[in-house]
């Protein structure tokens, strides 16, 4: 077992990695358990491939449970789905006592949080992610949101979980496609600020995708060390630290919103793109070598996720991509702050890109 803290002044909690750890898993909620009932909240796939099991396990150890099952996808995420949750946690009578589960991936853990945040004033909740994407990013850090019209988790809220439980044999349960989306944001971590890993992630990709489970425990492991140190430091993004953990998706909630917040483009994908046209991007601005961003993409290619417009299947010019942008949360004063790099491990802060010259950079990428 791997314990890893996240160290947060107002609401500390710990993250839970071991390889098995579903079959112990009603022995760490059993405490969450008011009067021996849990409400869960997943989704329509991990409703056939996880909640039976789980279910069937918190029976056996004296726990009821009820679950509410919410439509696979980004489609999850909206306004609809989040009224019909939260009646549905009202009808169970939850109380601000409360621990609802998390059972699933990003979707389930952002919406459910963001609906923990706001019946009764606030409820707690227990994430434990069934995807990659969700164990390396989105479980940890409270961030919770759903989508709008307007964009990509426009509507959310901050709200740290009390407990994060991740098992790395789930990722078994996933097709090809999601674990590959899940590995972008692995990646990420390496780019960030620690080139050593991303230089395991190029010498461990095969042993990775064919399932060996050390250099997939490494890799979980050290992602959520990378992202609790982050959180810590910078919990709701007022010192910029913690900003740097969107690197790639300012460019990829704009080939999100193109693609129509579905299954056409995974939000890990899309964050694969982005990091390879902030890469590109770099280049133009004489930040990064060129050598730099060639590796990026060659391994996110190598890993199965697009990295050029054409590959995430946008067709919009940069003008419109830029447009989405606009409506980004970050956007301050009419300045939109984006992630760049001066190199692999080198990801910084810069906050005076024009966006003209972001959908000119845009437009030649589509030509090219």
């Amino acid at each position: 077992m791997t314990v890893i803290s996240v160290d947060l002044t107002n609401a500390p909690y710990d993250i839970h990695v071991r390889a098995g750890l579903m079959a112990q898993a009603p022995e760490y909620l059993l405490p969450y358990a008011r009067d021996n009932r849990l409400l869960v909240v997943t989704d329509e796939n991990v409703a056939r491939a996880v909640w039976p099991a789980l279910a069937a396990a918190l029976s056996a150890a004296g726990v009821e449970s009820a679950a509410y099952i919410l439509p696979a996808g980004e489609a999850g995420k909206s306004w609809g789905e989040l009224e019909k949750l939260t009646d549905w946690m009202l009808a169970q009578h939850v109380e601000r006592s409360d621990h609802v589960i998390a059972l699933g991936g990003g979707v389930v853990g952002d919406i459910t949080g963001f609906a923990t945040h706001i019946v009764k004033r606030g409820c707690s909740f227990v994430q434990i992610p069934t995807t990659l994407l969700a164990q390396v990013d989105s479980s940890v850090g409270g961030k919770t949101a759903i989508n709008s019209a307007a964009g990509k988790n426009l509507v959310g809220a901050f709200h740290q979980p009390a407990l994060v439980l991740i098992d790395p044999e789930l990722l078994s349960t996933l097709p090809p496609r999601q674990l590959a989306a899940g590995f972008a944001e692995v990646v990420k971590y390496g780019l960030i600020d620690d080139p050593d890993f991303f230089l395991y992630c190029e010498d461990n990709l095969d042993s990775f995708f064919a399932g060996d489970p050390a250099i997939r425990a490494r890799a979980i492991i050290t992602s959520v060390q990378s992202k609790a140190r982050i959180v810590a430091a910078d919990e709701t993004e007022r010192t910029g630290t913690r900003a740097l953990l969107n690197l790639g998706h300012t460019f990829g909630h704009a080939l999100e919103a193109d693609t129509g917040f579905s299954d056409r483009l995974f939000h890990g994908e899309a964050v694969a793109a982005g990091m390879a046209l902030a890469f590109r991007y770099s280049v133009r601005l004489g930040l990064c070598a060129a050598d730099d961003a060639k590796r990026v993409s060659q391994l996110l290619k190598a890993a199965g996720l697009p990295t050029t417009l054409s590959d995430a299947g946008v067709t919009a010019n940069g003008a419109s991509l830029v447009d989405y942008m606009r409506h980004d949360k970050k956007m301050s004063g009419g300045t939109l702050p984006f992630l760049l790099a001066r190199g692999i491990g080198q990801t910084f802060l810069s906050k005076d890109v024009v966006l003209d010259d972001v959908a000119a950079f845009l437009d030649d990428e589509a030509q090219s």
